[in-house]
């Protein structure tokens, strides 16, 4: 349904350079079919499902929307309040982070509650709760912004009907028809940001391109839009803003006008038939008579809309703690907060349950089901359900009454219909999670069920709605779909049967195939199955997401699964045993804890111990010796436990607190205060809280007579009972200090050796040893020996000897000259031991192999110890040891975190031990010791977009491609003596690596009209297209100098290749991968980051198949990845000592060339040797 009004806004900008004011008006459309225009728009059917339209709009959320129920509403103004534009232009900025230019006004438009096109009519009992978002377009001296907004909860629906067709939602910018003197009228861009799946208008609420969930900004040109768009480029959240609230919407002001036919004497809004709607133009209030509002916190704009708006404080433990269960600590962290059970209970935080302790589910059943072949359906209503689980085992018995008997029959075979409590509380295997350990007890759930052969349909919804005040989790569950016929008094046997789980960001998905028997009453057997899929939505705590790794699938296990329809007593029962573990086939668990097989008491956790060895422990609330268990009375133990004016009541593993008659819970939920007080009493001051001491916690009146207790920072618990915080466990120290734990706080030391405030420590300067010392007389000698005179040398001169000292300044044992390509042995005096000097090679050109005749199978090279994988993910640089060419998962850590910065590319130079950089928010090169120590920035000056980045660590430089300035550079490993190598005929360059041993340079340029990888010499001369057929993003790019084979991954064609670069031979590795974007070789193995796995993964080149992958603890987009060997590749070009060249020395195949930076100081001479 469309309806539309227009909206002249007045942008005022200051022209610079007069300093005047330059008055531009914008006659905008404003639709409640998601989307605003510069131009009226046809009628729905000529735009709706068949996108680009032929007319310019920006699209927040398109489809067939409907606002006719009273509740959906669209509102619409021009603001330039500074708390609005202050807001609007941190979100610009943190978009791109280059970007200072402020905002001079705004179009703010809000859907609310918008709903599907005839959802209102169904009549089908299914919620109807609406869609909620927001646009805003900000006006810039040089360029618009627009910004849309997506909450948290805000999208309930992901497609609309058009034209009889289910047509998904969609957003972008459309040009609409645009007219040239050249080609005459044609279609402009569509530049689309979700796509023809669902899956990406689910995640526009969970990713982003700004750094902040739900929120996504573009640069949309000078005028309104379409002048080009370009997208935010931050599309991860950084670390440290993962704990922030979800994303909010500008407020809506009390005066704000509603879009759909307006009055101008109530500004009332209703909802009228599209052909007798008058449009009414809105000239908005200037912004100066408006009254000026309070900076804003939190605002809500309906109590029924579950929305903050724009809300970035107040999410701490003070005002959020009520929300933990009673048996959690709430957690501050810097930008948000985080329930954490306590040791002995198990959940998500939001609810927790005692290990080991039984779990009961209660809730109703509502349906309306055809079953088999019948014209009429069955309704039912309300109907009871019951379930019980032991914990200690996995096993599960569900019931539910009042079920007709013309539907319990059919209902035998769905017993996943009361399983997901199996899920929920499965007995899990080591590693491994059941559904409530990792989502608590508030989820929804969406199955949809296929029966065969008769294709019969059913749909399962249910909403978990927590953990109730009898420790019960509650649901209510829909039916509605097709059965097909089981005849009264048949049984029905379900075989076990595996069901596999996926986890993403508060998403669950699974799907399984399943048979089932059915026996007649007449002893006949017919064997049937059923698809089964379903989804499971959550909202998760992302820092309690980063506190433990979650396996991305886990295999749900079921067995001894019994199923009957009791006649008697109309009740359809369940019963069946579920483990959750690995998905990979293995050797089962043997000890009694994961089998089951235990004999403790159903209130006891069973703990495992070593072989078959285990203990049996009562849960809390319980007491004994875990083989018999019994309740413990709290009530009784501890009178004073529900605190004054309060009552007691025991239940089975817990307790209840009720007010004594004539007083009533304060809005804590705790405190009780008598009915009739009058004067409300200050329990903070007048001492009489119940807070723990004042060294541990604060207590804040709340008013009446009601207060909140929190943690004084440094402790955790609920505020009641307070727990000093180890901070030592949380890597607070820099890593050459030492921790000591105080209450509530911690020092830093810096460790002998080490100066500093502990928080960042440097190794102290101490005397330089004998093999120091001559280390750095050969190395000044050996700088002083250029000059003027040198460029006339015929050939380079051979380098000097300059020792190599271990890390203790001590001489190597072994001693190596390079240049002449040998190597011998030394006492602790550094002399030479004689007869001990090997290899006899002399400096100069390494010959290439012949071009032509076939290539053997290279041998397996032996893999030095020490080896590690890096690879950069947003803001930080995470390293994994390899044992062979084996990932040790387990080990990995961050090797150092660059906060609000998004790195790209990872080079390792192996000679000083360095690891090198490039991030594009700088945008800068970097690099910092493998060792640890401080960030040293290299380049950080006439970049824009540096995404590939590559070190000759014989001649000892830098190269770099630049995707915004379309350049390829070199310089010295310092960043000096900066030279562009070529800047024509590059659209998208982004991977670089170098062959030092023939003084070569290949890339790869992903320009999506024609990609392509090149080759050239190091001096920039010789180049040459390698490969340009069969390409489409080409994003890694790696060469092994082992095996000279130059191999690519490829996003666009989803191919992993390799080729020969002297032979030109191709070799495809892999295929149908995901989207590849970094790429290293290490032996045997290709390694590769891929951004929709968000996982490093290993390729075997010769088997030609994959090995391994791995998923960080934060799951992100991850990017470049390099190795670092522990021994330089044997190499020689003639720039090992600079050539005798007084700036650069660049290699090249059969010589080198001695080059002049661009930006010269004093003489250079260019010239090739």
């Amino acid at each position: 349904m469309m309806c539309f009004t227009e909206l002249i806004l007045l942008v005022v900008l200051v022209k610079s350079d007069v300093d005047k004011l330059i008055h531009i008006h914008f006659l905008f459309q404003i639709n409640t079919n998601g989307f605003v225009s510069l131009d009226k728009p046809p009628a729905e059917q000529d735009y709706l499902g068949k996108m680009p339209a032929g007319f310019q709009m920006m699209a927040a959320l398109l489809g067939d929307l409907d606002n006719s129920d009273g509740r959906g509403k669209v509102f619409f103004r021009q603001d330039s309040s500074p708390a609005v534009l202050s807001r609007v232009s941190q979100r610009i900025r943190q978009a791109f982070p280059r970007d200072d230019e402020e905002p001079s006004n705004a179009l703010i438009v809000t859907w609310e509650n918008m709903a599907a096109k005839g959802s209102t009519e169904r009549g089908d009992r299914l919620d109807t709760k609406g869609n909620t978002f927001q646009l805003v377009v900000a006006f810039m001296k040089s360029s618009s912004v627009a910004i849309l907004l997506y909450p948290r909860d805000g999208i309930h629906f992901f497609s609309t009907t058009v034209g009889g067709d289910s047509k998904v939602l969609e957003a972008g910018f459309n040009e609409g028809l645009v007219t040239s003197w050249w080609w005459g009228t044609k279609q402009g861009t569509y530049y689309q940001t979700t796509t023809d799946e669902e899956i990406s208008i689910r995640t526009l609420t969970e990713k982003t391109n700004s750094g902040r969930r739900g929120v996504w900004v573009y640069e949309i040109g000078a005028s309104p839009i379409f002048l080009g768009i370009t997208s935010g480029i931050l599309s991860t959240v950084p670390e440290e803003s993962t704990t922030k609230p979800p994303i909010t919407m500008l407020p809506r002001l009390p005066d704000e006008p509603q879009e759909v036919f307006m009055t101008p004497e109530t500004q009332t809004t209703e909802a009228i038939p599209e052909e007798d709607q008058e449009l009414l133009t809105v000239r908005p209030i200037p912004p100066h008579p408006r009254p000026q509002h309070p900076q804003i916190v939190v605002v809500d704009e309906d109590e029924d809309l579950d929305i903050n708006v724009f809300a970035y404080n107040l999410e701490t433990c003070a005002h959020n703690r009520h929300k933990c269960s009673q048996f959690a600590d709430c957690r501050d962290y810097s930008n948000g907060y985080c329930c954490h059970c306590r040791p002995g209970f198990y959940g998500n935080g939001k609810d927790c349950v005692a290990e080991g302790k039984p779990q009961r589910m209660n809730g109703k059943v509502s349906g309306r089901v055809f079953i088999g072949n019948s014209p009429l359906p069955v309704e039912f209503s309300n109907n009871d359900l019951h379930s019980y689980v032991v914990a200690n085992d996995g096993r599960a018995y569900v019931a539910i009454s009042n079920i007709p008997h013309s539907l319990g029959p059919s209902l035998q075979p769905l017993s996943s219909l009361g399983g997901v409590i199996g899920w929920a509380f499965a007995l899990e295997q080591p590693g491994f999670h059941n559904g409530f350990s990792l989502v608590g007890g508030v989820f929804s759930r969406q199955a949809d069920v296929v029966f065969y052969p008769g294709n019969e349909r059913l749909s399962i919804r249910q909403q978990f709605k927590g953990i109730d005040e009898h420790d019960h989790l509650v649901v209510s569950t829909e039916l509605e779909g097709r059965l097909p016929a089981i005849p009264l008094g048949s049984s029905v046997q379900i075989n076990p049967y595996k069901e596999i789980y996926q986890y993403d960001q508060n998403l669950i998905t699974s799907s399984s195939n399943r048979d089932y028997t059915i026996t007649s009453p007449t002893g006949d057997l017919q064997t049937q199955s059923y698809q089964w899929r379903q989804t499971i939505s959550f909202q998760s705590c992302p820092q309690d997401d980063a506190s433990r790794t979650v396996p991305p699938t886990q295999q749900l296990s079921v067995d001894q699964i019994f199923v009957m329809f009791d006649t008697d007593n109309r009740l359809i029962r369940y019963a069946m045993s579920n483990k959750i573990g690995s998905v990979h086939t293995s050797v089962p668990e043997q000890n009694p804890c994961f089998t089951g097989r235990h004999g403790c008491d159903i209130n006891a956790v069973c703990r495992p111990g070593e072989g078959l060895q285990f203990s049996c422990e009562c849960t809390a609330g319980f007491a004994g010796d875990g083989r018999y268990c019994q309740d413990v009375d709290e009530c009784r133990e501890t009178p004073q436990v529900c605190g004054p004016n309060a009552i007691c009541g025991n239940q089975p593993g817990t307790f209840r607190c009720e007010c004594s008659a004539g007083f009533v819970f304060a809005s804590d939920g705790r405190t009780c205060i008598g009915k009739s007080d009058s004067r409300p009493v200050d329990h903070c001051q007048r001492g009489t809280h119940t807070c723990d001491v004042s060294e541990r916690a604060l207590c804040r009146y709340t008013g009446g007579s009601s207060f909140d207790c929190s943690c004084l920072p440094g402790f955790e618990g609920d505020g009641r009972t307070c727990r000093d915080v180890d901070e030592c466990h949380q890597d607070r120290c820099h890593r050459d200090a030492i921790c000591t734990n105080t209450q509530g706080s911690y020092t830093c030391q810096c460790r002998p050796g080490f100066h500093g405030d502990g928080f960042q420590c440097s190794p102290t300067e101490h005397e330089k040893t004998p093999c120091e010392r001559e280390r750095e007389h050969a190395q000044t000698a050996s700088s002083s020996s250029t000059g003027f005179f040198s460029f006339f040398r015929p050939r380079p001169a051979v380098s000097q000897y300059v020792p190599q000292c271990d890390e203790h300044g001590a001489y190597e044992p072994t001693q190596c000259h390079t240049s002449i390509g040998q190597c011998w042995c030394v006492d602790a005096n550094g002399q030479e031991i004689p007869n001990t000097r090997t290899g006899s090679r002399p400096p100069g050109v390494v010959t290439p192999p012949p071009l032509i005749g076939p290539t053997p199978r290279p041998d397996v090279r032996p893999i030095a110890g020490g080896t590690h994988l890096l690879f950069a993910q947003s803001g930080r640089i995470e390293h994994i040891p390899l044992d062979g060419y084996d990932m040790k998962k387990d080990e990995s850590k961050p090797l150092l975190h660059v906060p609000d910065r998004v790195v790209i590319a990872v080079a390792y130079d192996c000679v000083d031990k360095m690891v090198y950089w490039t991030d594009i928010t700088g945008p800068a090169i970097s690099k910092a010791s493998l060792d640890g120590g401080d960030v040293v920035p290299v380049i950080t000056t006439d970049l824009q977009s540096p995404e590939g980045i590559a070190i000759d660590h014989v001649a000892r430089l830098l190269f770099w491609t630049d995707s915004m300035r379309d350049t390829i550079e070199v310089s010295k490993l310092d960043g000096s003596q900066r030279r562009v190598l070529f800047d024509n005929d590059l659209v998208n360059p982004r991977p670089i690596v170098t062959n030092p041993a023939y003084g070569r340079l290949y890339w790869a340029d992903w320009n999506r009209d024609g990609p392509k990888i090149e080759m050239s010499n190091m001096d920039g001369t010789e180049r040459v297209v390698l490969v340009k057929d069969d390409l489409g993003l080409p994003n890694g790019l790696t060469f092994d100098p082992d095996n000279q084979q130059l191999c690519w991954a490829d996003a666009g064609t989803r191919k992993v290749e390799c080729m020969d670069p002297h032979r030109r031979i191709r070799i495809k590795i892999a295929e149908g991968i995901q989207y590849p974007f970094g790429l290293v070789s290490f032996g045997k193995n290709l390694y590769y980051t891929d951004w929709r796995r968000e996982a490093v993964i290993s390729v075997d080149r010769y088997t030609q198949k994959e090995t391994d992958q791995f998923q960080p603890q934060k799951r992100s987009r991850l990017y470049g990845i390099a190795t670092t060997p522990t021994q330089c590749p044997q190499a020689y070009n003639y720039c090992s000592n600079n050539g005798g060249c007084s700036h650069l020395c660049l290699p090249r195949l059969g010589g080198f060339t001695c080059r002049c930076p661009d930006n010269v100081d004093g003489r250079c001479v260019d010239g090739n040797l």
